[in-house]
């Protein structure tokens, strides 16, 4: 296929599936001019029924998603920003998430959160730069975090056909990024991880852009140890039997994920291993720190976030 963007993949996901069944719609601020590129040129090819710029109030739009679902259509709610996921929350996990269950499965609510910008990007400050997937897979809701371009158009599109909510998490970090991709693109299964390098030595759990670097450091390490690098891509439910035979094999392991420490995914995963897996060495985590808020102090800004150095002194350190 070529080279595909981050952005454009988002984007063609949203137009294949919009063309496909027409009971996708999209909601949000903007959307029709899409501000975000992600909603760009659906309103000209669906029009003003299937692409509803809203209000600015994310609690009535998303609350107005919630009965299209049920009244069944298959909306996408576009959040310019994460932290206004904090605004929505008691909408998507009090009754979006559990209206099936609470109906006895008489009612279905398969709506999408589409979060493009979610994360740190330099300069983004305090309000603008929170993470929060972790919440979302804490009660249960399916919680997507695409690291590359095709991984991306494929986890919005199961997204997108799931009966169920799901958030889809797009960083910031990511957008601008290119993937050669070959062959043609199609749905990825939620709850499938992703080996995008293989290695002996030590296993490198990264989650969204930490994959980029996890990368980075493994080519960089080459001749010091073999490390694969694992990419969840869904948040929850969690490929456990990806990630516990690569951890088997190497006997080591390591989570780099760009969110809080305390009660994070990375810590998560190092708590299964404790209980479940098989390791030499002690588990490490690279996180940004507990109670992180990003300031808008640059130097600050890249003091607080996972990186490449951090990385590699974890690996170091489950090597000896």
């Amino acid at each position: 296929m070529g080279a595909l963007a981050y952005i454009t993949a988002l984007n063609q996901a949203l137009h294949d599936e919009m063309a496909r069944d027409d009971r996708v719609c999209v909601f949000g601020e903007d959307v029709r001019i899409g501000l975000t590129q992600t909603t760009k040129g659906l309103h000209e090819r669906f029009g003003d029924g299937r692409v509803v710029d809203t209000p600015l109030s994310e609690q009535a739009f998303t609350s107005l998603a919630t009965g299209a679902a049920m009244a069944g259509q298959r909306p996408v709610v576009e959040y310019q920003i994460p932290s206004l996921l904090y605004l929505v929350f008691e909408q998507i996990a009090n009754q979006a998430h559990k209206f099936s269950l609470m109906t006895g499965g008489q009612v279905e609510v398969p709506v999408t959160y589409l979060v493009p910008g979610s994360g740190s990007r330099s300069g983004m400050a305090g309000q603008h730069s929170d993470h929060p997937y972790s919440l979302f897979a804490h009660v249960g809701i399916k919680t997507v975090l695409p690291a590359t371009a095709s991984d991306a158009y494929g986890l919005l599109l199961s997204a997108l056909r799931d009966p169920d909510p799901v958030a889809v998490f797009a960083p910031s970090a990511l957008m601008g990024t290119v993937e050669e991709v070959t062959g043609e693109l199609g749905p990825v299964p939620l709850g499938s991880a992703r080996i995008h390098r293989a290695g002996e030595d030590v296993t490198v759990v990264a989650t969204g852009q930490c994959v980029h670097t996890a990368l980075a450091v493994a080519e960089a390490m080459a001749g010091e140890a073999s490390i694969e690098v694992v990419d969840p891509r869904t948040i929850y439910p969690v490929d456990w039997e990806t990630i516990r035979a690569s951890a088997g094999k190497t006997g080591r392991l390591v989570v780099i994920d760009d969110a809080n420490r305390m009660s994070g995914f990375a810590g998560e995963v190092l708590a299964t291993a404790a209980e479940q897996f098989d390791l030499v060495a002690p588990p490490r985590r690279v996180t940004r720190p507990d109670g992180a808020v990003i300031p808008y102090a640059l130097v600050l800004d890249q003091a607080l976030l996972p990186n490449g150095d951090q990385l590699t002194d974890a690996i170091r350190a489950v090597l000896k």
